[in-house]
């Protein structure tokens, strides 16, 4: 994964966090969910970045 990739997807992570955050201090459900919705988007991501490097290594050996 690139360091591109790493800091765009950590920074949706953070933003995600935030807007959760910012949800339950408002009891605004939806910007909570939207966060969560955010986060879980940003590791999907990571998770196929990964798949994606492992996928790489087996094919350079």
């Amino acid at each position: 994964m690139s360091l591109g990739d790493k800091i765009s997807n950590k920074a949706e992570e953070l933003g995600g966090r935030a807007k959760e955050t910012a949800g339950q201090a408002t009891g605004d459900e939806q910007l909570r969910a939207e966060g969560q919705a955010d986060q879980a988007k940003a590791g999907l991501k990571d998770a196929v970045e990964n798949v994606k490097d492992a996928a790489k290594d087996l094919f350079k050996k």
